[in-house]
Parts: C-alpha cells; structure tokens; sequence
C-alpha cells in the first residue's frame, strides 16, 4: 500500500519546506524506495501562470504543460524524477472543481461545506496520484505557514487521511525556525512549540520535527523539543543552513531521518546508495575557479525569478569544475547611456523568459554587445527573440524589427504571435506550454550539444519567429539549428562564425539535473569558461635576465 509524508512548515514562510521534500525524496530513493510528490498551494489562482514573477517566483512547467509552482523544480532537480499536473494542487483548482460538480448537480441539491466536500476533493487528488504514479512513498508538502486562514482546508484533509488509510501509512513532518536572539546569545524554541500545539489544535501530531537555524544547534534543544513537542528524540531533526542546497540530502541522511522513516512507515529498502550525490556535492564545493555570466532580465530583484535557470547554470559549472558567479543585471539599467560596461567583464551573456516591454531594449543592446564583442550568448525563449531582433534591425538593416508584442504596428514583424493564439481571450494556461519535438540539423552547436536528432523541451510563450523573414536571416548568417518536425516553427537558432551565440525557444533549463547538465547550458558554460576579457588576463611569468 501507498504510503504518505505530508510535510507542514511553522513559525516563518520560506523556512525550507520545498528543499526538505526534496531531500527527504532523494533519501528515500536512495534506498530503492520510488517517490512521487504533491504540492498543495493554499492561493485562489488556478495556478501561477498568471501571477507576476514578482509574486510567487518563476513558473514552473511540467512536460505534459502544468503552469506549477517553483518547487517541483527542486523536486525534479532533487528526485530526478518527471512530474506531471497531478504533482500541484491549489485551492483554486479545489474550489473550482466542488463547484463545477455543484453546478451539474452531482450533488442532488445539498448543501456544499468545506468538510465534507472541499476535503474530499484534495484527498481524492492524493489517492489519484498514488495510483497514477505507483510510488511507493507520495510526499506531500503543505504551502504557507500553520495558522493561515486559507490552509485549513488542506491541513484538515491531511489530518483525516491517517484515518482514511491507518496510522501506520501516514507520516507528519514539521518544519520550524528556530530563531537566534543576538544579544543572549540563544536559539529559541517557543516560536516551534507554539507551532506544534497550532497543528495539534487541528489534530495533527507531528512524527519529525525538522527545526532550522543558521547557526550551529546545541544537543540540549534536541532533548527540549523532544520533550515540549511530544517527538521522539531521534525524530528533532537538525538542519543548519549549508552553502549549498545539494548538501541538504547528506545532512538529513547524517541525522538519521532515512533510517527513521523506513522504520516507521515499514518500508521494504536496502541501504542508502549516496556516494553518487556525495561526489558531486564535493565537485561544488570544490570547484577551482570561477565563470562570470551576465543574467540580463527584468526580475532580477527577486532571484527566484529565474530559479530554474541558476541552478541549470550551477549544473553546467560542476561539470566544467567551475563555480558560476552571476551577475544580476537589471534590463532596464543597459538602456541608460554607458550601461555597456555592465557587460564588460561577462565570459557569457544570458537573456531569460519574460513578458512585456519593459526592459526589452536593454536586452536588445545585451544582444548586440555579444554579436560584436564574441562573448558567448545563451537566449531562453525571449532570449531567442532578442536575439532575432537584435539580428534583424543591426544586420538585416530593418530598423523597426519588433516583436508584435511589443509593438503591434511595427513595419517589419520578425516575432509575431502564433496564428491559433490570434482569437485566445484568456490568459492562464494558454499558450504553447509543455513538451515539444524539435528536430536538430546536423552540423551545427545545438546538434553537437545534444548529440542525437530529434529532442522533445518543454515551453511557455506565445510569440514566435515569424517565417516570412528565414530566407532573409538565413543568407545574412543566422542558422536554423533546430525546428519543429513539420518545418513550421523555429525551435533554435545560432549565429554562423560566432564562438558560440545559441538561443532556444524552449526552457531548457527546467530539464538540468545535478550531475546530468542540460546540454546547451553546460556547452555554454564550456564556451564561456574559455573567454578572458580585458584586464582580466594572467600575468605572464617573466624571469629577470642577468647581464653578462
């Protein structure tokens, strides 16, 4: 039988819920036990597609096109697994779907509650994910903080399924801050065990407490927290934050947590096999040297704008040995007079997904700078735009080049949006989402990365390369690397003659695992590893001449 690990988080958001999943995820799999995970996400959006980045971070998209949250980026990155829809819930899709059957009147007239019904629907989504993906174990983490009036519902289903399917095939971890008072000198535990009796109040009686600090945590609170919080000892797990979120994993292991869930939940499991993830933890720590990428965007504020593509560039830097510096270069700030010398010390330029205006000219001349200068270019999605923009107005001369997004009555439309996007009203979950077949032209970067024809990438985007103009772009120098199998759309495009200037219409970086690189970004890290730029180069060793 399935068994479930629902994963709560208490005293502060983003205490580390989505990266503990993840590690408890690699734990169990590294004892042969196979995992699925849910996030339940307690907003009214029916998902985050349409929220600003500035919101809620980058959107995520499974292969089968689900506009997810962040962290089933870290649970495919983690797990090396491929989730699907089924892997987010929100309350909005909760809500919509009781009411929907409301409204055909599967119901027969009685009144619609949060228990029975809104419960019954997120436990079903469980159970149907349980079936769907045969996992031994489905790990499912609870968004937001205990005590948040919009998760009860989920916290109130969670509590009823150790019920549902016996106490010995459910498990609760909690996870606490536990914050540092500077003048004394001192962790304290009140904030977690108020935590605790907040869950207890529901019903919920945490199994593991997974307590979170940034400094070193002393033994004593191990045996307080047992105490106050009614855990057994070895379940007050300690988790100190760490330089890099792949040791997470290790430190859990090391606290014992793998052991303890196998016995608890009477898991069928053979040791745990992490000299693999042990020996790339230790190329990140010991990365020799350094590659500076310029991240040219529009959200450059909040980071978690463009999760995804740092952790693809992180990727990409272990298998060079090298640790990637990026610099975070707010768009707008090259379109100033000098912001070029933004860029100047950038081995690599790369322009990420976005929407709207705003900012756009600035990547425009980020672009051109890497055309010019031979400085290694990487274009996601809007990236590819840029870059076909940049193309068509500085070397095809067409000054007014645009996408229709942009500028709708541009005289030269070289990006223009999809001809069944044309009459889409809506905006959530409609654009070209998903997995997507590009067949690559042998010869050329992007075929050399991937080493094989025919590739499948996930996308999000409704613009694309309009073909009226290939012709034109193919005789100034522009190379058609990768295309859709029936010739229509453009997937990848490259510069002939430059180093290495690549961009695709796709997210390549939602599919990079640790140890596993996604191939364009780790063949540009290895072009960009290569570049020295002015001022930068290492003195030659000169040895002083004697006179005869």
């Amino acid at each position: 039988m399935t068994k479930y690990i629902f994963v709560t988080g208490g005293v502060v958001s983003s205490v580390g819920k989505g990266i503990t999943v993840a590690s408890i995820g690699t734990v169990l799999k590294s004892r042969g036990v196979s995992v699925s995970v849910l996030k339940l996400d307690p907003y009214l959006n029916i998902d985050p597609g349409t929220m600003s980045p500035y919101q809620h971070g980058e959107v995520f998209v499974t292969g089968d096109g689900a506009e997810t949250d962040l962290d089933l980026g870290n649970y495919e990155r983690f797990i090396d697994i491929d989730l699907t829809a089924e892997s987010n819930t929100t309350s909005g899709q909760v809500y919509s779907a009781v009411i929907a059957r409301e409204r055909r009147g599967d119901f027969l007239g009685g009144t619609i509650q949060v228990v029975p019904h809104l419960t019954g629907e997120i436990k079903d989504r469980f159970k149907k994910l349980a079936v769907k993906s045969k996992a031994d174990v489905i790990l499912i983490e609870v968004g937001g903080t205990v005590g948040d009036i919009e998760g009860q519902p989920f916290l109130e289903a969670i509590r009823q399924m150790r019920k549902d399917v016996g106490r010995d095939n459910v498990l609760y971890v909690h996870v606490t801050l536990l914050p540092y008072i500077g003048p004394t000198q001192e962790l304290k535990t009140k904030p977690t065990q108020h935590s605790v009796n907040e869950l207890r109040r529901i019903g919920i009686q945490p199994d593991v407490i997974v307590c979170r600090s940034d400094v070193p945590i002393p033994e004593s609170i191990r045996d307080k927290i047992s105490l106050f919080c009614d855990v057994d000892r070895e379940a007050v797990i300690f988790a100190q934050t760490v330089d890099s979120i792949y040791e997470v994993p290790l430190m859990l292991e090391s606290e014992g947590l793998g052991d303890f869930l196998v016995r608890k939940l009477d898991l069928k499991a053979h040791a745990p096999e992490l000299d693999a993830w042990r020996e790339m933890v230790s190329c990140v720590k010991g990365a020799c040297g350094s590659v500076r990428v310029a991240l040219v965007g529009k959200y450059v504020e909040l980071k978690d704008a463009y999760y995804s593509v740092r952790e693809a560039l992180s990727h990409a830097g272990m298998f060079h040995g090298r640790r990637v510096q990026i610099d975070w270069i707010q768009s707008e700030d090259l379109e100033k007079p000098g912001g070029e010398k933004l860029l100047e010390h950038a081995q690599g330029i790369i322009v990420p997904g976005g929407f709207g205006d705003r900012g756009i000219e600035g990547m425009i001349k980020a672009a051109q700078y890497a055309r010019i200068h031979k400085v290694p270019y990487f274009g996601l999605c809007l990236g590819l735009q840029i870059m076909v923009i940049e193309f068509g107005r500085n070397v095809l001369s067409h000054s007014r080049a645009n996408s229709t997004e942009f500028d709708a009555g541009t005289a030269h439309p070289v990006i223009d949006i999809m001809p069944e996007q044309k009459a889409v009203c809506g905006k959530g979950g409609t654009m070209r989402l998903g997995n997507w077949p590009c067949q690559l032209v042998s010869g050329t970067q992007a075929a050399s990365a991937y080493g094989r024809e025919l590739i499948y990438e996930r996308h999000r985007h409704r613009f694309e390369f309009n073909n009226q103009y290939l012709e034109r772009y193919e005789a100034a120098g522009m190379v058609f690397s990768g295309l859709s199998p029936d010739r229509k759309l453009v997937e990848i495009c490259e510069l002939k003659g430059h180093p290495w200037m690549v961009a695709s219409q796709f997210h390549p970086e939602f599919t990079s695992r640790p140890g596993k690189p996604q191939p364009l970004f780790r063949d540009f890290i290895g072009a960009a590893k290569n570049v020295i730029r002015e001022g930068e180069q290492t003195a030659l060793p000169l040895t002083e001449i004697s006179n005869p």
